[in-house]
């Protein structure tokens, strides 16, 4: 849990904020999961801060969801693209990656409660965190520049 509020402290997550009149205030939630190595040996904790959706409203919030999906046949052209063009291929693994995506609408939700704040102060959420319904094009666009 330290690590991901470390992480969403360093990208500049959110803003303290007084809380605005009229505006909808979403909640969070951690969520914990525990990664395994294939001989079921623990190999880490994890613990996201997921943006409880269900409050979020079209077209107040976002405009489209997005989920980028690949097909196996375009994974399968890719591979003997760069097997006869004898490319080099890597692979990366982006930790926190929706924590890279701009927020592009006003979005307040209330602080986790790991973090100290005034009872009268919100987050301004800046950039996009799991759970919102609006993150995966926002992160797609940063890896496609």
């Amino acid at each position: 849990m330290d690590e991901e509020l470390l992480a969403l402290h360093k990208t500049d997550t959110w803003d303290l904020v007084p809380q605005p009149l009229g505006k909808t205030i979403i909640d969070c939630r951690w969520v914990y999961k525990i990664k395994t190595n294939s001989d079921r040996s623990i190999e880490q904790y994890k613990a996201r801060l997921i943006a409880k959706e269900n409050s979020q409203q079209c077209r107040m919030y976002y405009e489209e969801t997005f989920s980028s999906i690949s097909k196996m046949t375009t994974i399968h052209t890719f591979i003997v693209v760069t097997l006869v063009c004898q490319w080099h291929v890597s692979q990366l693994d982006v930790k926190n990656t929706f924590l890279n995506g701009d927020l592009q609408k006003e979005v307040y939700m209330v602080p986790p409660p790991s973090v100290s704040h005034d009872y009268r102060y919100v987050c301004n959420l800046k950039k996009v965190l799991y759970g919102l319904k609006q993150p995966s094009r926002t992160c797609l666009k940063i890896f496609l520049l």
